[in-house]
This record gives C-alpha cells, sequence and structure tokens, in this order.
C-alpha cells in the first residue's frame, strides 16, 4: 500500500473549507434580494455576481483539491480516482460557462450534473473493485480501509444520490434550490476526506503494526502483515510441500 501524503490531507481537508468560505464571503457581496436557501452558488459566480471572482476562486480551487486526492488517493482503485478527477474538472469548467443574467445555461447545466454525479459515484467506484467472496476466499487477508469497503462506499453513495434527489426535485419545483445545493455540496466535498483520513490510518497500521519475539535470548524481529489492498500472499491453493 502506498503511503498517502501529509499535502493530501491538507488539500483534502481544504475542500469544504473553501467552499463553504468562498459562497459565505460571495454572499456577503451580492445585493440585499439574494437568498441563500433560494439561489444556486452558481449565481454568486454568474455573469451578473457583484464581484464574482470570489466564487470562481474558490471553485477553482476546490477542483484542483480533487484532482491532487486523485493523483495520490491509490488505495481508491483507478475506477473511482477517475470520477474523482471528473469531478474535479467539471467543477473548474462551471467557471468556464457562468451562469447569465436571465435564463439558463445548457453549458453550465451540463457541467454542473457532470461534477456532481461524479462526486457522488465515486465512493461506489471504489468499494465495487474489491474481489467478490474477499472475505471467504482469504479470510486470513486484513480488511481494506473502511471508506472503501463495500457495504461503507455503496452506502455513501446512496446518502449522496438521495441529496442529489433532493437538489433535482428542488430545481424542478421547490423553493429551496440553495440549501439543497448547499447541503450536497459540502457532503461530496466531505468523503474525499474521510477516504483520505481512511487510507492514511490504514497505511499507519499496516507499515507499523506490532513486533514479535522468538524465545528470550533472540532479537526482535519485525514482521510486517499483508497489505490490505494487496494480492493474498503464501501459496497457491495447488501447491504442495515436499
Amino acid at each position: 500500500m502506498r503511503p498517502v501524503p501529509n499535502w493530501a490531507v491538507a488539500t483534502a481537508a481544504a475542500a469544504p473549507v473553501l467552499l463553504v468560505a468562498g459562497w459565505t464571503v460571495a454572499e456577503a457581496r451580492q445585493p440585499v434580494g439574494y437568498d441563500p436557501v433560494r439561489d444556486t452558488i452558481s449565481e454568486l459566480a454568474g455573469q451578473d455576481a457583484t464581484d464574482a471572482w470570489i466564487m470562481v476562486v474558490a471553485l477553482v480551487l476546490l477542483g484542483c483539491c480533487y484532482l491532487s486526492v486523485a493523483a495520490v488517493l491509490h488505495a481508491a482503485g483507478l475506477p473511482s480516482r477517475f470520477l474523482l478527477a471528473i469531478g474535479g474538472v467539471a467543477t473548474i469548467a462551471l467557471v468556464a460557462f457562468p451562469r447569465p443574467p436571465v435564463g439558463g445555461s445548457l453549458s453550465h447545466g451540463v457541467a454542473a450534473t457532470v461534477a456532481v454525479l461524479a462526486l457522488v459515484l465515486w465512493p461506489a467506484g471504489s468499494a465495487l473493485r474489491l474481489p467478490r467472496g474477499h472475505d471467504t476466499e482469504h479470510p486470513t487477508q486484513p480488511e481494506p480501509p473502511w471508506a472503501f469497503r463495500r457495504a461503507v462506499g455503496l452506502s455513501a453513495t446512496l446518502v449522496l444520490l438521495a441529496l442529489f434527489g433532493w437538489c433535482a426535485f428542488e430545481v424542478t419545483s421547490g423553493s429551496r434550490t440553495g440549501l439543497a445545493e448547499r447541503v450536497t455540496a459540502v457532503a461530496v466535498s466531505l468523503w474525499p476526506l474521510l477516504a483520505v483520513l481512511s487510507a492514511r490510518r490504514a497505511h499507519l497500521a499496516w507499515s507499523t503494526a506490532g513486533t514479535v519475539r522468538v524465545g528470550p535470548d533472540l532479537p526482535t524481529i519485525g514482521v510486517v502483515p499483508p497489505d490490505p489492498l494487496g494480492p493474498p500472499s503464501g501459496p497457491a491453493s495447488g501447491d504442495r510441500l515436499p
């Protein structure tokens, strides 16, 4: 298992902070009529927003955070890292297709949908990469980091999908679009941090496992347990000892 660098933890932790700080500062610069419960985050970076650069910078940095985590979170597996990277690119693309003053924008809507769906689905991707029968075929193998276990990853995606459904409902027929969008955005920005912390903890536990002392006069021998995400070790089932 590859270690998770310290800067990756800091980057993942910065994602929700940048998001909330960005819309908080940007909201303070808007006219009195702006309502964060009703109005969306995209309006803060729209063509007619006051000081739109504040939310633009926050979204670009947020997308860069997702891309950085995807680059180093090897424990998640390539499919999940790809989805997380797509979410980062689509988040940055939101500022390239700002919301117009009147009406909607197809390009902006597509970028927003791709960003949210990619960030919603990537936890399930890391769970589904586990081999079937992980607990029965190799019962002695340690479990993977908790964030990448099948039940946890699928549960996280189901919760995020429910929030995405709430957003879709509010956009089409509700009056709390801004609230639904903010809750969903914070939720999807927190999962990369939880995943990074989970992978880091698993690596530390694997690399700094306890030692075994063989006999009173023998030196201590450090024993490194199997990699939780690596292939099973030991002789194959068909091998026989002489």
